[in-house]
C-alpha cells in the first residue's frame, strides 16, 4: 500500500485546497499519472501517482483545505483494493487522538516587548499566526523558527468551515426573488480569495501613493520596429517593449535604491540585486513570476524569460518558487487598452510600475507641435519607505532611458 501525501509546495506555502480528484476510488492508476489537483494561494499544481495500482480510500475530499504532509488518499494493488474501505474507520478514528497530542503543554509566556528573530516574525507576518501565542521552545522560553512552522502546520491541519466568510468580507444582503434566480454563485478559487487578501492588507498597512509621468515611445519604436525581424530569427523570441521598460528600472533602481528596498518591523532591507517581478494575467487571475538578476541578463535573455513565464502562466505550469523574491514589479495594463491606472503594489515590495496604452498625442517638441506616440507611466510605491523627491526622480530616470534607449546600453 502507498499513501498519497500533500508534497512540499515552497517557501511560506503551508496549505493547500483539494480542487478536484481526476479518479475515484477503485479506479486503476499508473505511475505518475496525475491524481488530484490542489489549489495554493500562488498556484494550481497536480498531485503524480507515486506507484502503480488501484486507487482505494480518497481521505481528503473535493474543497477540503490539507496542510503540507497531510494524508490524501492511498494506492493499492488489485488484490488489496478493498482493503482501504475497512482501513477508513481507523484512520478517521486515529485522526482525533491525534489533535490533542500535536498542541504541547502550555509554555512560559513571555513578555509581550520581547524580541522576536527575524524568521519568527516574517513567518508570523505570512501566515498570520501570532507568535506571542506560540510556545517557544528556545533559550528562555523564546519562539524559535520551528516553533512557528510547528504553528502554522497545527493550524493548517485545523477544520477550515468551508462556507464560512473571512472576518474582512461583507456579507452581501439577499438578493429578491427574482434576481437570485438569474444569479450563479461560484466559490473563489484560493488564489482569488489570496488575490483579495493581500491587495487589501496592502491598502491597510501600506502608505501607498501614485506618481505620474509619460514617455515619448519613438526612439524605442523605431529601434524595435528597425531590428524586430533580425532579433527574433536569432534569439528565437519576439522583440516587445517588455525588455526595454525591464533595462530602464533596473538602472533607476541602481539610482534610486529606497525603491528596492523593503520593511523588516523596524528595519529596512536595501537589496544589492534586481529580480524583477512581470505581472501575467490569466483565466484563473493575476499572477507574477520573477525575472531574476535582470542587471546580469541582456535585453534579449529578459525577453525570452518573460515569453516562457507568459506561456506556462497560462497553461498553470508556474512553479511557486518562480514567483517567489521579487524586489519590483512592471504590470502592463497597455496590453488591454488602458490609458492610465494607479497600480496596487504586491507586497512586501515597496514599488511597482504601470506601463499603459501607447497613444499618439500632440505633443510641443522644440515650441512645435507634433504627434508622437505617447505612453503614461504610474509609480505606485510605499511613503514610509520612499521619499517625494525619490519617487519622481526614479520615474524620470526610467522616462530618460527609454525616450533614448542608447542610455541601456551605455549604462548611463
Amino acid at each position: 500500500m502507498t499513501e498519497i501525501r500533500v508534497p512540499t509546495l515552497g517557501e511560506s506555502v503551508t496549505e493547500a485546497t483539494i480542487g478536484r480528484w481526476f479518479k475515484k476510488a477503485g479506479d486503476a492508476v499508473a505511475v505518475d499519472e496525475p491524481l488530484v489537483e490542489l489549489e495554493t494561494d500562488k498556484v494550481t499544481i497536480e498531485v503524480p501517482a507515486p506507484s502503480a495500482g488501484t486507487l482505494g480510500e480518497i481521505i481528503a475530499k473535493d474543497g477540503e483545505t490539507v496542510a503540507v504532509g497531510a494524508l490524501l488518499g492511498q494506492i493499492t494493488d488489485g488484490a488489496a483494493a478493498a482493503k482501504p474501505a475497512a482501513a477508513a474507520p481507523a484512520a478517521a478514528s486515529a485522526k482525533p487522538a491525534a489533535a490533542p497530542a500535536a498542541a504541547p503543554a502550555p509554555a512560559k509566556a513571555l513578555p509581550a516587548d520581547t524580541p522576536q528573530a527575524p524568521s519568527v516574525r516574517k513567518l508570523s507576518a505570512e501566515s498570520g499566526v501570532d507568535a506571542t501565542t506560540v510556545p517557544g521552545s528556545g533559550k528562555d522560553g523564546r519562539v524559535t523558527k520551528g516553533d512557528m512552522l510547528a504553528a502554522i502546520e497545527r493550524a493548517a491541519s485545523a477544520p477550515t468551515p468551508v462556507n464560512q466568510p473571512a472576518a474582512s468580507v461583507q456579507v452581501r444582503a439577499p438578493s429578491p426573488a427574482d434576481d437570485a434566480a438569474r444569479e450563479e454563485r461560484v466559490k473563489m478559487t484560493r488564489l482569488r480569495q489570496t488575490i483579495a487578501r493581500r491587495l487589501k492588507d496592502v491598502q491597510n498597512t501600506a502608505a501607498m501613493l501614485t506618481t505620474f509621468n509619460e514617455v515619448d515611445m519613438t526612439n524605442v519604436m523605431a529601434l524595435r520596429s528597425q531590428y524586430k525581424d533580425v532579433f527574433e530569427k536569432k534569439h528565437g523570441s519576439k522583440l516587445g517593449f517588455m525588455g526595454f521598460f525591464t533595462k530602464a528600472v533596473v538602472q533607476a533602481l541602481k539610482d534610486i535604491p529606497a525603491v528596492n528596498a523593503e520593511i523588516d518591523g523596524s528595519d529596512l532591507i536595501y537589496k544589492n540585486y534586481y529580480h524583477i517581478g512581470v505581472a501575467v494575467g490569466t483565466d484563473k487571475g493575476l499572477v507574477v513570476p520573477v525575472v531574476r538578476d535582470c542587471d546580469h541578463k541582456s535585453i534579449a535573455d529578459i525577453e525570452k524569460g518573460i515569453a516562457d513565464f507568459g506561456r506556462r502562466a497560462r497553461d498553470g505550469q508556474l512553479k511557486i518558487d518562480e514567483m517567489q523574491g521579487g524586489t519590483f514589479t512592471i504590470t502592463n495594463g497597455g496590453i488591454y487598452g488602458s490609458l492610465m491606472s494607479t497600480p496596487i503594489l504586491n507586497a512586501p515590495q515597496s514599488g511597482i510600475l504601470g506601463m499603459h496604452k501607447i497613444q499618439e498625442r500632440p505633443v510641443v517638441v522644440g515650441g512645435k507641435i507634433e504627434v508622437r506616440p505617447m505612453m503614461y507611466l504610474a509609480l505606485s510605491y510605499d511613503h514610509r519607505v520612499i521619499d517625494g523627491k525619490e519617487a519622481v526622480t526614479f520615474l524620470v530616470r526610467v522616462k530618460e532611458s527609454l525616450e533614448d534607449p542608447a542610455r541601456l546600453v551605455l549604462d548611463l
